[in-house]
């Protein structure tokens, strides 16, 4: 019985998600400025109509 619960390997799904989620919110949390940042700056560009929304490029991509 216990060997077989040694080779199941069902739950490691599971165990990788719960791993990449963890590492996602340590990303979110190390980078929380910046990111808090950036979606300021694009909001504020977005509801005030703010024809610079492109940081110096024009707008045929140069």
């Amino acid at each position: 019985m216990i060997r077989s619960f040694l080779k199941d390997e069902s739950g490691m799904g599971t165990i990788e998600i719960v791993v990449i989620i963890a590492i996602l919110v340590g990303l979110a949390l190390i980078f929380k400025d910046g990111i808090t940042s950036f979606v300021n700056r694009l909001m504020e560009n977005i509801w005030n109509d703010n024809p610079d929304t492109t940081s110096g490029m024009d707008y045929t991509g140069g």
